[in-house]
């Protein structure tokens, strides 16, 4: 067979879909059809261009032998150390020129070879179809030195019948796979271009007989309990289901009773397909959903959705996910009490829907496709308005839904996602009404829902949501008619998101809001041996998006977020409410807020604690609640050695068996009701300042006698000691561009409060008192905080009084109020208040009271881009490098090896180099942290206005500060 030496590569910038392939079909595991794994181990040759080399590698043959080697399934940018290539992050701006359907010359273009045996016992007879689940951006494939057809469509599967070409032994099969390709202007989709054979490679044996395509019909019945099944299928044969004694042909409905499928009970029915050549295995769910009453049903009830977006990703193999890392987000997701997810922005490798169906999670099943890119020329040439586009479209819709259709996780198929509105888009929407009338189709650019079954949105404000809750939003009529879902809502970027129990309480108070997405589920950081974890920028891209690629749930390496910790309290399924009429709280009130689990699957537990010392424990009796159903619960009355100063009831409720997705005893929700409150600490001013030579000595304290700053606290050093407005900014601090009246991290350092300079006015040692009177306030502006300390004592104890009052015309709110001073040194810290994570004013329903331990290093919350982080809400009292210290009322504390300063100029976790000096926060008050980093800032109840204020501090030695349990 003979070569072009300059291969033709026209087909890179045709706006079909490609050629080759065959017609999509669902994906499935047969049982006992052969199949043969192509991951492992394939040469590699880099090119600059995309005609660089000729085709001659796919020659039977050819030497390789000094190629490179990479990893199928991955993306070549992510091995060999740099040398072919890096990664490039952009949010929506194409990292090349806009000129569609044009791609650069500059191409980067990896061929790929791979010589494989069939197995000795692989059948000679039927047909083979060789698979490829996922190729970024698009390929041309030859096998044993033929052109078998190119493809794009970078997160679809397609398949070519191949079973003519292949031989027993020294099967040759070559990919060349372009990083840009007509296609890449349909898959810009706020995540990092990665090129690559980064899902399964796979050789399926097809026996004659075998299944081609089918298609599970499992429609329930809320008002007789009865499931219809039928199963479409192109060849013919029968459907056996063991448990309900089902044997039916093909194609004939069966309607049997069943237990319904849905995310909170996940009853899946093993099948079969038998057909003359196969056995194909079944997991049946029995479902229906309808869009009735203006709102989504699945089984005749209304879903609120508390759901996530998931990009995939791993910090070292990008986009090339194994079984094992989808099991663990699953897993993830259900002990956070999510229940959706939104395949943002291409369906899953379809072991993840497998998970879904088996673990039980709501899906928007989201076609790849976006063109965000094209809104930077207001949508003009956009591919979705463009009827050259159009069978690329549909090749991308059909392969979604032909290959996901038997999944009843599946509620929605989504058209794609921030790609303007188009004669493409409704074309779409008008296939899959047809091919699927038993799901709703969703796309968020659709505002006037002409092609749509749901008016979804991206990130509206608090204030809007209710006015399309309470339907006052206009729109058009058919708008107004159809149920609302937030799709993309509370930007999980860094520090936050805040503002999320607000949402929750507008979608539980509206019926027609029907929940939302958070976006999204994991930061996209990669890992970097000198950055920790690297995000846009860090690989000299030309243009970038720095950390917006890190926005996730999820540390890179998977671990929970305080965001993850915090939207798991708010959406739990159980809601535990206290009786505020009686002292003891004598009853508490639980909901079931399932939509269609009851509560027989928890176990309900009781402790009661004083001064944050749980005294009493119990089973606490709660009947197994239906959905939307509540009971007052009696709670016992607590012993009388229990009373003592500050008192409260936990109540818990938790899996009371193991299941598949968390053990025995895992707590789902919990509740918090106070009983009595404490007592503010007292501190006689029993003891008067004396003045010394430089020094001043107040009961456990001395002071700089010129400056009045306190040196020591009974024996401890302590330094630098002054009241503190600046945080090292968050993500939403700063905002996103859009958003420039708001965005108080730029606006915060337009006025200097990053750099605020501290006037000395007064010393003044008086018979009781020593009070310290300064003025705070930036260079350059003449806004000030007039601040006085007051130092008593009653020769244990001190306590330090600050007092503080705005000067001048204060336009904006204050990032934190507090002191902040450094301890020399201090390791182990404990305190009584909110833990055990971070909490702010508007995150901090999952902070529960109770007394905690840590290090000084645990406390640090690691986001990926340095930011204010690690403030612990409601302390009553912090014990720390020596000291205790009460507070009233109740503050917020941060510790750490690092200045503020240092923090704000970190732009990497390695940044931060801790020494042996433990700066230490006590605030007052702390600034909202809300999401305008995409979305709204902090709601105007969690602004931290600069007004007058007063606060105190009680500080006194820590005797115990060296024998703290671990």
């Amino acid at each position: 067979m003979s070569f072009r030496t300059t291969p033709s590569v026209d087909y890179v910038e045709d706006v079909s879909p490609g050629s080759g392939a065959l017609p999509p079909r669902a994906w499935y595991a047969s049982s006992d059809a052969k199949s043969l794994s192509l991951n492992g181990s394939w040469r590699f040759r880099l090119s600059a261009t995309a005609d660089a080399e000729d085709d001659s590698f796919a020659a039977e043959g050819y030497d390789a032998g000094g190629w490179a080697e990479v990893t199928v399934p991955g993306h070549w940018v992510l091995q060999g150390d740099g040398a072919f290539g890096a990664p490039i992050y952009t949010n929506h701006l194409y990292p090349f020129p806009v000129d569609p359907p044009h791609v650069p010359t500059e191409n980067p273009t990896g061929d790929h070879l791979r010589v494989f045996d069939l197995p000795s016992d692989w059948p000679a007879d039927g047909g083979v179809v060789l698979r490829f689940d996922g190729v970024e951006s698009c390929a041309r494939v030859w096998l044993n030195g033929t052109d078998i057809g190119e493809f794009k469509g970078s997160r679809l599967p397609h398949e070519f019948a191949v079973g003519h070409l292949l031989k027993p032994a020294g099967n040759v099969l070559a990919v060349r796979v372009h990083q840009w390709s007509a296609g890449s202007y349909l898959e810009d989709q706020d995540q990092w271009w990665l090129p690559g054979i980064f899902r399964d490679v796979t050789l399926l044996h097809r026996p004659a007989g075998s299944v081609l395509d089918f298609f599970v019909h499992a429609s329930y019945d809320h008002t007789t309990g009865e499931g219809t099944l039928r199963v479409e299928s192109d060849v013919d044969g029968r459907v056996l289901v063991p448990a309900l004694d089902i044997d039916v042909a093909t194609g004939e409905p069966v309607t049997v009773g069943v237990l319904p499928w849905t995310a909170e009970t996940p009853k899946l029915y093993d099948g079969e397909l038998v057909t003359q050549g196969e056995r194909v295995p079944l997991r049946i769910g029995f479902r229906t959903v309808a869009l009735d009453d203006g709102l989504i049903k699945v089984n005749g009830e209304p879903v609120l959705f508390k759901g996530v977006n998931r990009h995939e990703w791993h910090p070292e193999k990008g986009r090339a996910l194994d079984l094992e890392t989808m099991r663990e987000d699953v897993l993830l997701m259900k002990r956070h009490n999510i229940n959706a997810v939104r395949t943002s922005h291409y369906p899953p490798h379809p072991a993840f829907l497998d998970l879904c169906d088996e673990l039980g999670l709501w899906v928007i099943d989201e076609c790849d496709l976006e063109t965000h890119g094209f809104v930077e020329q207001d949508w003009r040439d956009n591919p979705v308005d463009d009827d050259r586009w159009t069978p690329a479209l549909l090749d991308r819709a059909a392969r979604m839904v032909e290959r996901d259709k038997n999944h009843p996780s599946v509620v929605f198929w989504s058209l794609g996602n921030e790609a303007g509105t188009g004669r493409g888009l409704t074309a779409m929407a008008e296939w899959i009404h047809g091919r699927d009338s038993s799901r709703l189709v969703h796309y968020e650019g659709d505002w006037n829902c002409r092609d749509t079954d749901v008016y979804s949105r991206m990130y509206a404000f608090h204030d809007e949501v209710e006015k399309i809750g309470r339907r006052l939003d206009g729109g058009t009529g058919k708008r107004r008619e159809l149920p609302f879902i937030q799709c993309e809502y509370a930007h999980a970027m860094g520090n936050g998101p805040g503002g999320l129990a607000d949402y929750q309480q507008l979608f539980e108070k509206y019926d027609r809001l029907q929940g939302g997405f958070i976006w999204e589920w994991i930061d996209h950081g990669v890992k970097h041996p000198e950055l920790g974890y690297a995000y846009g920028g860090d690989f000299g891209e030309e243009l970038h998006d720095g950390n917006f690629v890190c926005d996730g749930l999820l540390f890179p390496d998977r671990r929970p977020s305080p965001g993850l910790v915090e939207y798991k309290k708010v959406v739990e399924p159980v809601r535990f409410e206290g009786d505020s009429t009686n002292s003891t709280v004598g009853t508490v009130r639980v909901t079931n807020r399932h939509d269609f689990a009851d509560l027989s699957a928890l176990a309900f537990e009781w402790s009661y604690q004083v001064d944050g010392e749980t005294i009493e424990a119990g089973a606490l009796n709660v009947p197994p609640l239906g959905p939307g159903e509540s009971a007052d619960v009696k709670l016992p009355e607590p012993s009388a050695q229990a009373l003592g100063d500050e008192s409260g009831w936990t109540v818990r409720a938790l899996l009371a068996a193991d299941t598949a997705w968390a053990a025995k005893g895992h707590v789902v929700a919990w509740g918090q009701f106070p009983v009595a409150a404490r007592p503010l600490p007292s501190v006689p001013p029993t003891v008067r300042p004396v003045s010394g030579e430089g020094l001043i000595t107040l009961g456990p304290a001395t002071f700089d006698a010129r400056t009045g700053a306190v040196n020591t606290i009974a024996g401890v050093l302590v330094e630098g000691l002054k009241l503190d407005v600046w945080r090292a900014t968050t993500d939403n601090d700063d905002g996103a561009e859009w958003q420039t009246d708001t965005r108080y991290g730029a606006l915060w350092r337009n006025l200097g409060l990053h750099r605020m300079h501290h006037r000395l006015e007064t010393v003044e040692v008086g018979e009781d008192a020593l009070t310290v009177r300064t003025r705070v306030a930036p260079a350059a502006r003449e806004v000030g905080l007039s601040t006085v300390y007051r130092w008593t004592s009653d020769g244990d104890r001190l306590r330090l009084t600050v007092s503080v009052g705005p000067e001048g015309d204060w336009k904006l709110p204050l990032p934190r109020l507090g002191i902040r001073f450094q301890l020399a040194e201090a390791d182990r810290v404990k305190w009584f208040g909110g833990g055990p994570g971070e909490a702010y004013p508007d995150t901090k329903r999952a902070s529960m009271l109770d007394r905690w331990e840590s290090s000084v290093d645990e406390l640090q919350t690691p986001y990926v881009r340095p930011q204010e982080n690690g403030a612990r809400a409601d302390v009553r009292w912090v014990e720390l490098g020596g000291l205790r210290i009460e507070g009233d009322p109740e503050f917020w504390f941060t510790a750490r090896r690092w200045t503020t300063e240092q923090l704000d100029a970190a732009t990497h976790l390695t940044d931060l180099t801790p020494g042996e000096t433990v700066w230490v926060n006590l605030d007052h008050g702390q600034h909202g942290i809300g999401s305008q980093s995409c979305g709204p800032g902090p709601l105007p109840q969690y602004h931290l206005r600069a007004e007058s204020a007063e606060f105190s501090f009680v500080f006194s030695a820590n005797e115990q500060s060296n024998s703290l349990i671990n």
